[in-house]
């Protein structure tokens, strides 16, 4: 019994799916760009297909999960089950018109054209929003739809919005941020459900890494109450005593997204040789 994922045949997402699964332990050869692969250590089948069809795969059972931009799942509105958010492929999807237009708010699009390869989208947008404007679907090149008089504004995705400068456009609504996720099948066996249990402890224990610091700090022992309880790591510090002072060394777990607030209050109670390290798993 195997369990069959689907990634992105090619492109960034395709990248990234490929080094979450390595580091999950999981090793995957596609030196050959086959559409389909067996991983060597894990019971599981890669299937390398276009992003926009892997909503329609997984809900139809071809293949049991995928991973993809939550754009696509959204856009596709297939009967799956969204089961993680990855923390890779970030990205927005705007609004965006010519860059000597002038604009207040979205009532500039009433009456409007605006062109996407994202129509189901923007059309609910529009509407949650009281918008009465036409929505050109186009495939692909949204950016060159205002230049050649096809529409009078776009929406897209935009990560640095260096392509919308280069096509003379200006970014004026962020719709949607979106990032890869995990999607999957409403009816896996029991076994493939097992599978897929592995390989979420093994995708979760690779997040909780990356947005978390190791750090290490030597702290007078009158402070390591207040210590304590701002570094409490996943349940309690490590606190070693110093030979032949009354000093202590702290072995704990910061949040990378805490992390400078934290050193700065850590310095202010005395401690000192803060030492601050990646982890590559961390399991909870």
């Amino acid at each position: 019994m195997k369990l069959k994922v689907a990634i992105q045949k090619s492109g960034r997402l395709s990248e990234k799916s490929l080094e979450l699964l390595k580091e999950c332990g999981i090793k995957v050869s596609n030196g050959d760009r086959t559409l389909k692969t067996e991983a060597k250590n894990f019971p599981m089948e890669i299937l390398f297909l276009r992003d926009d069809d892997i909503p329609q795969y997984v809900e139809q059972g071809v293949a049991d999960i995928g991973i993809l931009g939550e754009n696509e799942v959204m856009e596709k509105e297939k009967d799956v089950i969204t089961i993680e958010r990855l923390g890779f492929g970030n990205c927005r999807l705007s609004l965006a018109i010519p860059k000597d237009d002038v604009y207040s708010d979205l009532s500039y699009f009433q009456g409007k054209k605006v062109a996407t390869s994202y129509p189901k989208i923007l059309r609910k947008f529009f509407l949650e929003k009281n918008i009465d404007a036409g929505i050109e679907e186009i495939g692909g090149s949204v950016e060159i739809a205002t230049s050649i008089g096809l529409a009078d504004g776009i929406f897209d995705i935009v990560s640095t919005g260096s392509t919308l400068l280069m096509n003379g456009l200006k970014e004026i609504e962020t719709v949607l941020k979106s990032e890869a996720v995990l999607i999957s099948n409403k009816n896996l066996s029991p076994e493939k459900s097992e599978i897929l249990d592995k390989l979420l402890f093994r995708i979760k224990a690779y997040k909780n890494g990356i947005s978390n610091k190791y750090i290490v700090l030597n702290a007078p022992n009158e402070s390591l109450d207040k210590i304590c309880a701002l570094i409490p790591g996943m349940r309690f510090p490590t606190i070693l005593p110093l030979s032949g002072s009354d000093w202590s060394s702290v072995h704990s777990v910061v949040e990378e997204d805490d992390f400078w607030n934290v050193i700065d209050a850590l310095k202010s109670y005395g401690a000192e040789g803060i030492l601050v390290m990646p982890i590559e798993k961390m399991i909870v």
